[in-house]
C-alpha cells in the first residue's frame, strides 16, 4: 500500500443508507471512524411502480449531503458509493444519481444483483469464518433479497431476487396484524419466485443459514434484550440465533400490531413494518430448505466494499 488513508464507503439501500468512514493503515487493521445508518426509505410509496417518489428523492439527497459533510469533516480522501435495487429499477434512478453528483460531488455506481451478492459474501467473510461446509447467506433488503450458497473458499451459486421487504409490504400487508390467509398467500408467492433457489439448495445442500445484517441484526438485538443481555455488534460482528429463539420472536411479532411491535425491546422504528415480511421469508426458507442453524453477520455490503478495497491495495 502506498500510504495510509481514510476512505468513505456508502451503501444506498432501498430502506437504509449506510456510511462507513475508515482509516486504512499499513500493517494494521482498519480503524472505523464513522459508522451510521439512516432510514431513508427510498422505496417507500414508489418501488412497486418503478419510481422514486419526490419525498424519498428529497430524503436521499439530504442524506447524501449530510454524509458529505461528515466525509469532509473526517478528511476522507476516497469515496465509494453504491446504489442497489430501488435505484436500479426506478425510471428516475439515473436522475437521482446525476443530482447526487451535482449537489454533493459524490459519484454513485448503480450495481446489479450479481455484484451485490458478491459484495455481501465478502462482507460476511469479514465478520465470521464460514467454514468448509456449505452455508446459505441471506440478505433481506427493502428492494431485493440476495441468496449465496458458499463456503469460506468459494461461491457455488448466487442470485438476487426482487422480492425485498418493501415490495412484499406493498403486495401483502393488507391488515395489521397480518391475517393467516395473507401469510399463506405470501408463502405461495415465495414458492413461485424462489424456484431457482430451491433447485440450487437441492443441488448444493447447504445446512446453515447465515443472515446478513439488517433484519437479522434486529432479531439478535431483540433476542439479547429478552435475555437481559447487551449485544455489542462492533466488538463481535458474529452472533448465533437459536431456532427456538427465532420462532418465539416470530410468533410474538406476527400477533402484534405496529404500536405493539414498536414497544418490543430491541425493535427499530425503521424496521417495524418490514420485519413482518422479513420473518415470514426467513420462516419460509427454514421450513423448506432443511437448514438447522442460524448464524448472523453484522457485516454486509459496505464491509464487502472495504474487503475488496483492502485486497486491491495489498495486491
Amino acid at each position: 500500500m502506498e500510504k495510509d488513508k481514510k476512505v468513505a464507503l456508502i451503501d444506498m439501500g432501498t430502506n437504509t443508507f449506510h456510511l462507513l468512514i475508515t482509516q486504512i493503515k499499513s500493517g494494521s487493521e482498519p480503524l472505523d471512524l464513522v459508522k451510521i445508518k439512516e432510514p431513508v426509505k427510498l422505496g417507500e410509496g414508489g418501488i412497486s411502480h418503478g419510481e422514486i417518489t419526490p419525498a424519498a428523492y428529497a430524503r436521499a439527497l439530504n442524506t447524501l449531503k449530510h454524509f458529505k459533510a461528515l466525509i469532509e469533516q473526517h478528511g476522507a480522501e476516497e469515496i465509494k458509493a453504491m446504489a442497489t435495487s430501488a435505484v436500479r429499477n426506478a425510471a428516475n434512478g439515473p436522475d437521482l444519481i446525476r443530482d447526487i453528483a451535482t449537489e454533493t460531488g459524490i459519484p454513485v455506481e448503480t450495481i446489479d444483483g450479481d455484484l451485490e451478492a458478491e459484495l455481501i459474501y465478502d462482507g460476511v467473510k469479514s465478520a465470521l469464518e464460514i467454514g468448509y461446509e456449505k452455508s446459505l447467506i441471506m440478505d433481506i433488503g427493502g428492494g431485493s433479497v440476495e441468496f449465496i450458497i458458499c463456503n469460506d473458499h468459494q461461491i457455488f451459486w448466487k442470485q438476487s431476487f426482487e422480492i425485498g421487504a418493501q415490495r412484499l409490504l406493498d403486495k401483502f400487508f393488507i391488515t395489521d396484524p397480518l391475517e393467516e390467509h395473507a401469510i399463506e398467500a405470501l408463502k405461495l408467492y415465495l414458492q413461485n419466485q424462489l424456484e431457482p433457489l430451491a433447485e440450487a439448495i437441492e443441488r448444493c445442500k447447504p445446512t446453515v443459514l447465515i443472515g446478513s445484517s439488517g433484519t437479522f441484526d434486529t432479531l439478535c438485538d431483540i433476542d439479547s434484550k429478552r435475555k437481559g443481555l447487551d449485544r455489542e455488534q462492533d466488538c463481535c460482528p458474529e452472533a448465533d440465533l437459536a431456532l427456538a429463539d427465532f420462532y418465539e420472536i416470530y410468533e410474538d411479532i406476527l400477533r402484534k400490531k405496529r404500536s405493539e411491535r414498536l414497544a418490543i425491546p430491541g425493535m427499530l422504528e425503521m424496521r417495524v413494518d418490514m420485519i413482518v415480511m422479513a420473518i415470514i421469508l426467513i420462516d419460509y426458507v427454514l421450513e423448506n430448505y432443511t437448514l438447522n442453524k442460524i448464524r448472523v453477520s453484522a457485516y454486509a455490503l459496505k464491509e464487502g466494499m472495504l474487503y475488496r478495497l483492502l485486497h486491491q491495495e495489498r495486491s
